[in-house]
């Protein structure tokens, strides 16, 4: 059997970065004051941070904080879950160097995003009440993480070093016209509406990603077998377990079935 070989290092450079640093493509309908669930609060961070154009690492970021606050508050029910998500938004933007996103751009984005049919919000009481409460709830955030913000690890960087890695595995043919990291970081991005991604490392996230990706488009790794226990991912952690793959599968694929009229935890 041949050995596939390398794809040239320009053209993969240049993929990468054209999807790393594309804002996330996020449309919703939802009607977000009707329907108020933890799904439709990372649902409500993702709309917002395509309408601000935000790089897809800073989204990734306000999910995360978002998950980690209301995994840790045993109170849940006394915070609104889009004023919370305003401000993971806000504070994420500050930890990804998104200095172009102010408290203003942040208080229009949320105010547009939960009252469609809306006009600009005039500035008076309402507008000075929901930029209090998205600027305290920032700081709140802050305080109830001990100001470790960055202490659950991102996948991404994982994602594209074992993609990178991936790609020089693959014949070339097999990868002709399949968007395999672009699909692989749809469903990492995806995975981030559920809180069981805390769950798991970093670099575990990555794997399972790009292995649904692979799944998906029927892409097979050359001299791997997995009947035989010859498998790709545990070059990149041997002691990741085929089960723990699996509950990692079924939880992103689980996102595709959620309603987000319903409540959903």
């Amino acid at each position: 059997m041949e050995e596939p070989l390398p794809v040239p290092i320009d053209s993969a450079v240049d993929e990468q970065n054209a999807i790393v640093q594309t804002p996330v493509k996020y449309i919703s309908k939802v009607d977000y004051v009707s329907n108020v669930n933890v799904f439709n609060g990372v649902r409500f961070i993702f709309e917002m941070g395509f309408k601000l154009k935000v790089k897809p690492l800073t989204i990734s970021t306000a999910a995360i904080i978002f998950h980690r606050f209301f995994k840790g508050e045993l109170q849940r029910n006394h915070y609104d879950y889009y004023s919370i998500g305003a401000s993971c938004i806000f504070l994420a933007s500050k930890v990804q160097n998104e200095m172009h996103i102010d408290l203003r751009d942040i208080v229009n984005t949320a105010h547009a995003t939960l009252h469609r049919n809306a006009g600009p919000l005039s500035m008076g009481e309402k507008y000075i009440s929901m930029q209090d409460a998205i600027s305290q709830g920032e700081l709140f955030l802050m305080r109830f993480m001990r100001f470790n913000i960055e202490a659950h690890e991102l996948p991404h960087k994982y994602l594209m070093t074992y993609y990178n890695s991936l790609r020089t595995w693959i014949y070339p043919e097999d990868l002709t016209d399949v968007p395999l990291l672009k699909a692989a970081y749809a469903f990492l991005h995806d995975f981030h509406h559920d809180p069981s991604i805390l769950n798991y490392k970093a670099h575990q996230i990555a794997i399972a990603c790009l292995y649904l990706a692979l799944q998906v488009y029927g892409v097979q790794v050359p001299h791997t077998d997995e009947e035989d226990g010859q498998l790709w991912y545990l070059v990149f952690d041997p002691e990741l377990s085929r089960e723990k793959l699996w509950e990692m599968l079924d939880n992103i694929m689980t996102m595709y079935n959620v309603n987000p009229t319903q409540q959903y935890c």
